[in-house]
Order: C-alpha cells, then sequence, then structure tokens
C-alpha cells in the first residue's frame, strides 16, 4: 500500500494551524500536533525538518491560501471594496490566520522573516495593481497605492483582531458577521470615490 505523503503533510499543517495559533511556535508542541493529526510525530521532522521548519510551512500554507481566496489583478482593482469582501470572508472561515500572524510579529527578529522576498513580492504585485488602476481612472489617486492596500487589509482584518473592541463600540452588530462585512464594503467604498475638488 503506498504511503500519501501529501494527505499526511496536509494533516499535519492542519493540526498545526491549531496548535500554534492557541500557543505559539514556542509553546506549541510536536507531540501535541502529531496526536490532533493522527500521525507519528516522527514525520513531521521527515517532511519540516523541526517544528520552526512547520511553524514556517503553516505560515506559507495559510498565507498561499489568503493569496487564493482574496485575489487582486490590475482587472479587479478598481473594485476594491469586493476585494475587502474576500479578506473579510478569508478571515470569517480562517480564524487560526490573524493569531499566526501575531505568533510571528511576537518572535525576535534576526534578520529576515519566513520567506519574507516572496511576501513583500506578492504584496509589491497588488500595490502596482492598485497603481495601475489609479492611472486608469479607476480609483482615485490621492492616496498612495501601497497606503490604501494598507488601510484596506487594516479594515478587513481588525474585526477579527481585536474582537473585544469592536464588541465595546458596536455592540451587538458584532453578533451579525453578514452587517460586519456589508459595512466594511461600505466603508472602502469610499475609498474608492473620487474626492471633490
Amino acid at each position: 500500500m503506498a504511503w500519501d505523503t501529501e494527505g499526511t503533510k496536509r494533516r499535519l499543517l492542519e493540526a498545526a494551524v491549531h496548535e500554534f495559533a492557541e500557543r505559539g511556535p514556542d509553546a506549541g508542541r510536536v507531540a501535541a500536533i502529531a496526536a490532533r493529526a493522527g500521525i507519528n510525530k516522527e514525520r513531521i521532522y521527515q517532511y519540516f525538518g523541526d517544528k520552526r521548519g512547520l511553524f514556517e510551512a503553516v505560515l506559507t500554507d495559510q498565507l498561499e491560501q489568503l493569496a487564493a481566496a482574496s485575489p487582486l489583478t490590475a482587472e479587479k482593482a478598481g473594485d476594491l471594496a469586493e476585494y475587502a469582501g474576500h479578506v473579510f470572508d478569508f478571515h470569517h472561515t480562517h480564524p487560526q490566520f490573524l493569531r499566526l500572524m501575531y505568533w510571528e510579529g511576537l518572535q525576535p527578529r534576526d534578520g529576515e522573516l519566513l520567506a519574507e522576498s516572496a511576501r513583500a513580492s506578492h504584496y509589491a504585485e497588488k500595490v502596482a495593481a492598485l497603481a495601475a488602476a489609479q492611472k486608469a481612472g479607476a480609483l482615485p489617486d490621492d492616496v498612495a497605492p501601497g497606503y490604501l492596500l494598507y488601510a484596506v487589509a487594516a479594515l478587513a482584518a481588525w474585526w477579527f483582531a481585536v474582537p473585544q473592541v469592536v464588541r465595546m463600540i458596536l455592540g451587538a452588530d458584532t453578533d451579525n458577521p453578514e452587517a460586519l462585512r456589508a459595512a466594511l464594503v461600505a466603508l472602502v467604498r469610499r475609498l474608492e470615490v473620487r474626492p471633490l475638488n
């Protein structure tokens, strides 16, 4: 019987997402990840090298899922609100993602982050798409495209980053994800409107 290497890796990654989101890369336990996946922990070392390699693989996988769920091409960049909605949807269905990003941000920095060059290149493509949309007149150009991308990413994530603050500000509205998404899309639509001179 052939060993399902890809299936095993996928199960380990899915188990590791939860463990690392809950405990972080330092406190996360390899034995707990293996038990959650129902796989011998030796496979983690075989496939990912060590716990740090597994954490890096988890982040890479989650970032690829976010990119696939929320594409921003030059053709779609004029509809920034729709992009924001896709980012919101991803965070809603992948609540561990932001926790993983926080854990990464809390790690001591002794050089580049995991796949930093590739990740920066991915963001540069999105910024270029927004710049092209601005040049074509599909978006206002009073805000630099990098800041525009940052603002949309922050707006889309903040609901999930600090739900306690959102609850204190919005009260019962936080119980309705559809209302939150609609409000986000409406806010970002305002960023798409050219200011009056």
